[in-house]
């Protein structure tokens, strides 16, 4: 049995479209079920943020996670497929009419994205003080608190009614399926298996 973690949140609806298409059936967790079995597979429906620690233990063989969520946690998984849906971008955002000035002796960023964004610095040879933060970043910049900001950004609407704008973009990010690196030489007959049915349906 292979056993497969879902996303809840943001890429939850599109990746469930992908497995009803692959199994050509309905996917529904009924009331508020976290497992649903279908055939030899078991799913289960958990934070998109969990899910690299769901797969990286061996709780599920694999999962479905954004691409930002996967480098953020530095998971050590082996990627399959970018399966092309939840499609963001990770942005530096700065207040209007402000630009961010590379020059300073230390840059404050609020992010909830610590990795990525010191990662992004360092490679640029720029000290930053990082400011973690679990929500309304955007106010952070307009308070003092920060320079900027490091988030994730799909239509740039909210940054824009918050009086930001993109500055610079880090990456992109959409979903990738990915799994764990055991269960590739365990079940790899299996997991290749739905790794070609997954790849045929999105095409």
């Amino acid at each position: 049995m292979l056993t497969i973690a879902l996303p809840k949140g943001r890429i939850a609806e599109d990746t469930l479209k992908i497995f009803e298409k692959t199994f050509k059936k309905p996917f529904i967790f009924d009331d508020r079920k976290l497992i649903l079995h279908e055939g030899n597979f078991k799913f289960l429906l958990v934070r998109s943020q969990d899910v690299p620690a769901y797969v990286l233990h061996q709780a599920a063989d694999m999962g479905v996670a954004g691409l930002d969520v996967l480098e953020e946690q530095e998971a050590n998984l082996t990627r399959l497929l970018d399966l092309g849906v939840g499609k963001c971008k990770i942005c530096i955002g700065v207040p209007k009419n402000r630009k961010l000035d590379f020059s300073l002796p230390e840059i404050k960023i609020a992010t909830k994205m610590e990795n990525i964004t010191r990662n992004y610095f360092s490679s640029k040879a720029i000290s930053v003080n990082i400011i973690k933060l679990y929500g309304s970043i955007e106010l952070a910049p307009l308070v003092g608190l920060a320079d900027a900001i490091v988030d994730l950004v799909e239509t740039g609407s909210t940054m824009e009614q918050n009086g930001l704008e993109i500055a610079e973009v880090i990456s992109r990010s959409s979903a990738h399926l990915v799994c764990n690196k055991n269960s590739f030489i365990s079940k790899k007959e299996e997991i290749l298996a739905l790794y070609t049915s997954i790849k045929e349906a999105i095409c």
